[in-house]
């Protein structure tokens, strides 16, 4: 077996079931790339999971300022490692990836509606597929909103991000759940999920939270 991100052989070690069930475990990474991934630390800000920070950050106040108030959860830190995952899954269009962290999103509060951020129909068809559904390929989910095509927010600075306009809108065949927790990849000023929460709560959702992969 092959790792997913370096390519090196990866020794497989059976379970008494995979022998009874004649399958092979399924296996992406190697322990040496797994081990690159920064879970996010236990000092974190309490409202968008920024790992180090000691009580509400500063990007939580400045939302708060603007009569926000982030509720937001992440797993894992944005590093390098994680960088060079999301440049071979999201921009080289490595699809196989999408299992690494499928796990990850079965840890979610069961009593909410998992929404996922959308890509736009232009980008759609430039990547053939929604990282973050790829994510969620596992657990049931409902598509509600859709984004029209804008710059893409890993190409602005940090403050074209926050004035940036919103994107997205509710489908119009929607059935607009009342919890909802929103789904995205990369949580880096909160302007993208802020901006769906903004719209959702607008349109009459009573309580909607927000979920991403890393931060």
């Amino acid at each position: 077996m092959i790792c997913l991100l370096c390519a090196q052989s990866i020794p497989i070690t059976y379970k008494f079931q995979d022998l009874f069930l004649f399958q092979t475990p399924e296996i992406q990474l190697c322990s040496s790339c797994h081990a690159q991934f920064e879970h996010i630390s236990h000092s974190h800000c309490p409202r968008c999971f920024k790992s180090g920070s000691n009580g509400i950050c500063m990007d939580c106040q400045n939302w708060e300022s603007k009569g926000v108030i982030v509720s937001h959860h992440a797993f894992y830190c944005y590093n390098d490692a994680m960088k060079s995952y999301f440049s071979q899954y999201k921009f080289q269009g490595d699809y196989r990836l999408r299992k690494v962290f499928r796990n990850v999103f079965k840890k979610l509060p069961k009593n909410f509606v998992y929404v996922p951020i959308p890509v736009s129909i232009e980008r759609l068809k430039e990547r053939g597929f929604n990282q973050v559904t790829g994510f969620l390929s596992e657990i049931a989910y409902q598509e509600v909103l859709e984004k029209e095509e804008t710059t893409q927010q890993s190409s602005l600075s940090r403050a074209l991000r926050l004035k940036s306009e919103n994107p997205f809108r509710i489908k119009k065949e929607a059935h607009l759940p009342q919890k909802i927790c929103l789904i995205d990849d990369i949580y880096t000023t909160g302007a993208t999920l802020n901006h769906a929460v903004k719209l959702l709560k607008d349109a009459g959702v009573s309580e909607v939270r927000t979920c991403s992969l890393c931060r």
